[in-house]
């Protein structure tokens, strides 16, 4: 397996010889690939897939989810576009440039997982992963892979619950009376006495290789039932809101847990300002910060999250300067050198602190290696290409208007939700 980039909330990290533990009935293991189709021609939302949900590109979350859960050999992303390639890449993914001929609008799933397979032909089981499903975690593929690997299925697929009473479509202006589908209209049933109906949603398919011979599910099947808060699809635009919420809720954000963060690194240039220095007549340097950025700030102060705002040898900030914006965000300014990464080292031994403890905030070529190392790192919206990828959130703002306010606002809910999480474990444990 070609060497892959895991990107999660702690940073890169090494998973060339992660190999899943699955045996062959010969007695050798079986080649377990996760899949990810993403077109670039998206007809609904362009470039749905890398449109960025909740600080992540769509697609960056099951990439996540798929290679933290440890059960692959492979995840592929099956693109036919360079923008979506990089973003695939760069969440560890391997990229499986599809051909024009499976490329169409007219191209059906199929078609492509087909191409796939006959282009790999050592993978022995396809996990489709579909990229609209920004909810799923990795237990959710661990326990339907176990499903082919332990229990014997050739295919299995993920459903979800619905409480729906459906009735027969009538065309318009017809005079046929609807029929119902699956009630009885004299005796309705209350929610709590119907189990409902299993109905797919579109997160996962997983089949053997034999199955893509005749189609995505065949042979001995089985369904994944995922509760209803995990079945998100983004469709159309409209949905794109109603998900952040929902991601924000329910979705996987990496294997270590947020609530860690102690100090914030933010760039006063290009993230607290928007980059602009203002030069008087008299020569006096004048910068525009947000308050909606400093009240963040202040948030994250309340919260125990100590903040220091950086400047680097390129974008330098006068001592008055740096004086005026301390007085005003109740931080320190510290000036940095050409060897960042280094000051940082010797600033965190000091504080006693780790790079998973430590939240960044970049906006350029030079922040990467941080935006990487830290445990939560973020860029503002006009921020370049490079940095973004980098990034673990990517904020809606652009600098100098409300970018830090986001973040700090994300610090923050990640920290509650890590906390809420760790309160229903121990009433677990005390419970059970």
């Amino acid at each position: 397996m070609a060497a892959a980039k895991k990107r999660t909330i702690s940073g890169i990290e090494d998973v060339r010889d992660r190999k899943a533990k699955v045996i062959k009935d010969s007695g050798e293991k079986r080649h377990i690939a996760a899949l990810i189709l993403a077109r670039g021609g998206s007809k609904g939302i362009p470039l749905k897939n890398i449109k960025v949900l909740a600080g992540v590109p769509l697609i960056g979350w099951v990439l996540r989810a798929a290679v933290d859960s440890k059960q692959f050999d492979s995840v592929w992303v099956s693109t036919d576009h360079d923008d979506i390639e990089k973003v695939a890449k760069a969440w560890g993914a391997q990229v499986h440039r599809r051909s024009p001929e499976v490329s169409k609008d007219s191209s059906s799933s199929l078609d492509t997982i087909q191409e796939f397979v006959r282009l790999n032909p050592e993978v022995d089981v396809i996990c489709h992963i579909q990229a609209t499903s920004p909810c799923l975690h990795p237990f959710h593929l661990k326990e339907a892979l176990e499903m082919i690997t332990k229990q014997g299925f050739t295919s299995v697929f993920s459903v979800v619950r619905q409480h729906h009473f459906r009735w027969q479509e009538v065309k318009k202006g017809g005079s046929v009376a609807t029929q119902p589908l699956n009630l009885d209209p004299s005796n309705r049933p209350r929610r709590q006495d119907w189990d409902g109906e299993l109905c797919e949603n579109g997160s996962f398919y997983i089949y053997t290789r034999a199955t893509t011979e005749r189609g995505l599910q065949g042979g001995k099947w089985a369904y994944y039932e995922m509760l209803p808060e995990y079945s998100v699809d983004i469709d159309v635009d409209i949905d794109w809101p109603v998900a952040e919420q929902r991601v924000l809720r329910f979705g996987y954000f990496g294997l270590d847990k947020p609530e860690v963060v102690r100090l914030l690194l933010c760039k006063v240039s290009g993230c607290l300002t928007d980059g602009r220095v203002l030069i008087s007549v008299s020569g006096e340097e004048m910068v525009s910060v947000n308050t909606r950025d400093t009240m963040g700030i202040r948030m994250l102060q309340r919260e125990g999250v100590e903040v220091i705002l950086i400047s680097s040898s390129e974008d330098p900030v006068t001592k008055a300067l740096a004086d005026k914006l301390s007085q005003r965000t109740g931080c320190e300014v510290r000036q940095l050198g050409k060897d960042i990464q280094c000051e940082f080292k010797a600033m965190m031994d000091d504080k006693d602190l780790d790079w998973k403890e430590v939240a960044y905030m970049g906006n350029d070529a030079p922040d990467v290696d941080c935006l990487n190392l830290a445990g939560l790192s973020a860029v503002p919206r006009d921020a370049p290409v490079v940095a973004i990828n980098a990034a673990k959130y990517s904020c809606h703002s652009a600098a100098g208007l409300g970018a830090v306010r986001e973040f700090s606002e994300h610090i923050l809910l990640l920290k509650k939700k890590a906390k809420s999480q760790m309160e229903q474990d121990r009433i677990h444990r005390n419970t059970f």
